[in-house]
């Protein structure tokens, strides 16, 4: 380990397929160590974990950092959002996780749509019209699928307040995540009794959401955490809420990220409300927005047609007339939850790596389809978009993103920004600055800009055209197929 110039702080990313731990000099924003462990998800028709192998990761990415997060001041977790935690009187998972993916509350989430109000009243209230992906919609699942885990329920937690409360022995969540749940009303910034109400969860069931900046408490003792006892703990937030921080976002800044989901967001000082559904109105992690669009199909739904066709992921070839829209989980945006992969157009001389690329025009419009959607007026639209995520330094995502966008490119050297941004929150309560001026300070956006090129019109009218044309194909459920 380096010589650390100030205090150090951990930030956690406890995310789909894994934690990760990084131990951050705050002085500098040097990572001076950093452990990850992998988590596993059910496959078949839904999309679950066991909450407790998420402990075990973050227990075994904290010893991998070894001496320096015994030395750490202070912890923030960061995770994934939307996913419902259901846990007993002993604060054991009551079963496994219902996750951000899992679409069978989709009947669920129209329902609660129509019960109370339409489209309108729900971006009205709470900032986002609930699709399957949001919380609220999986307890109303469970409570009409499993009524004996509802009755056995204690209390219920996002995942990064899971992990939170291990660390703390209480239970608290931020209200960046708090935002993703479809029971926090965004106009009031507290849950709404409403909601609650109409799908039966108590709200003595919720953790209790902090301020940003708050102090949520410390790590109780516990020996088999290479923490000091009586470090802090901060509030901790999403995913999304959290990357965001870790680029020092500015209002007006669009971000697309390539992960197992790809989102499009900017931080923005107006509540939205968009009465589509396309933008969810998240809070952010300090007191401003995030309005956000999210696909459920991104990198992972690409690495798929890869492995289907036997590729490298980079062997795309140019000249396609093909169209792939690789909806392999159904989508989010645009609102096909029983959707399937289709393709459309294929040829003779239609070449393996012609299809590959396909599959990457398709994620990618589907983020671009939702981008002026996210920014305010006033936003800038010839400023580079950022691109992060698993997939920002794969070049054929950078190529795709460049043709269909036609915007300028900016690659962010600094890795891991959702644990960076926890990072910058743990700073934040041990500094008492904003974290998101020491996300600025240490400089996480410097990285290559990829210059402008011609939007490539042609592409996306094709793309635009298979939708809509398509649509009755990709909106019937299974079982009508």
């Amino acid at each position: 380990m380096s010589a650390a110039e100030g205090p150090l702080v951990v930030g956690v990313d406890t995310s789909t397929q894994s934690t990760k731990a990084l131990v951050v000099d705050v002085a500098t924003g040097e990572v001076v160590a950093s452990g990850q462990a992998p988590h596993t998800v059910s496959s078949g028709a839904g999309r679950e974990s066991d909450p407790l192998q998420w402990w075990d990761a973050l227990r075994e990415a904290l010893h991998q950092c070894g001496d320096a997060a015994r030395e750490a001041a202070a912890v923030s977790v960061a995770g994934q959002q939307h996913g419902l935690v259901t846990l007993d009187a002993q604060g054991a998972p009551v079963r496994p996780a219902l996750l951000w993916n899992d679409v069978r509350s989709a009947p669920q989430a129209g329902r609660l749509v129509e019960e109370l109000g339409g489209p309108k009243a729900w971006a009205e209230r709470t900032g986002s019209v609930p699709g399957p992906s949001i919380t609220v919609t999986k307890w109303a699942w469970l409570a009409e699928h499993e009524p004996e885990s509802v009755r056995a329920t204690a209390s219920v937690r996002l995942p990064h307040d899971y992990l939170t409360g291990l660390l703390t022995g209480l239970g608290t969540t931020d209200r960046g995540d708090a935002s993703g749940t479809g029971w926090w009303a965004s106009g009031t910034e507290a849950y709404d009794e409403e909601v609650l109400g109409h799908v039966g969860l108590d709200p003595a069931l919720l953790p209790r959401v902090v301020r940003p900046g708050e102090v949520v408490g410390t790590v109780r003792d516990s020996g088999d955490l290479p923490f000091a006892k009586g470090t802090l703990v901060a509030p901790g937030t999403g995913d999304n809420a959290a990357a965001a921080l870790g680029l020092g976002l500015r209002p007006g800044t669009a971000v697309l990220s390539l992960g197992t989901s790809g989102t499009v967001y900017a931080v923005s000082t107006r509540r939205p409300a968009d009465p589509t559904g396309t933008v969810a109105g998240f809070a952010d992690a300090r007191g401003d927005w995030l309005p956000l669009a999210c696909t459920l199909n991104c990198t992972l739904a690409v690495d798929r047609v890869a492995a289907l066709l036997g590729m490298d992921r980079e062997a795309v070839e140019p000249g396609t007339s093909v169209t792939l829209l690789p909806y392999l989980d159904g989508e989010r945006t645009p609102a096909l939850p029983h959707a399937s992969g289709l393709l459309h157009g294929l040829r003779h001389d239609t070449t393996k790596g012609q299809l590959l690329q396909a599959a990457y025009d398709g994620a990618v419009h589907s983020l671009l389809g939702a981008l002026d959607l996210v920014l305010d007026e006033d936003a800038d639209r010839s400023a580079p978009l950022l691109l992060i995520g698993g997939g920002a330094r794969g070049k054929a995502w950078q190529e795709t993103v460049r043709r269909l966008s036609g915007r300028a490119v900016q690659v962010p050297e600094a890795k891991e920004l959702v644990a960076l941004g926890a990072a910058a929150q743990a700073a934040g309560v041990l500094t008492g600055e904003d974290p998101a001026a020491v996300a600025r300070r240490w400089n996480t956006a410097r990285g290559p800009i990829l210059d402008a090129g011609e939007r490539d019109e042609a592409a996306l009218a094709r793309i635009a055209g298979v939708i809509s044309d398509a649509a009755p194909l990709l909106e019937r459920e299974a079982d009508q197929r």
